[in-house]
């Protein structure tokens, strides 16, 4: 499974990519983590559909777009996309 955090860069964006770093480390299987800032971040939130960011990207797909500091929130989200 792959996972991304996707965004401008901002320090929203980077407390989403170490809440989920935190979050994966918590999860059974083997999770690769990517974080895409700047116009990477944003070419693919465009390629995906979004029109806000942070993205939480699971295998492609929108898993959550916003910032929730919630692990419960964002584990929920990545198990239900995958």
């Amino acid at each position: 499974m792959k996972v991304q955090v996707l965004g401008s860069g901002c320090p929203t964006c980077k407390k989403l990519y170490e809440i989920t770093r935190e979050v994966i480390s918590e999860l059974p299987e083997t999770v690769e983590l990517e974080y895409l800032t700047g116009i990477k971040g944003t070419s693919k939130i465009i390629e995906l559909g979004a029109i806000s960011s942070p993205v939480l990207a699971v295998d492609n797909k929108i898993a959550m777009v916003g910032f929730s500091p919630d692990k419960k929130k964002i584990k929920a989200a990545i198990v239900k996309t995958r």
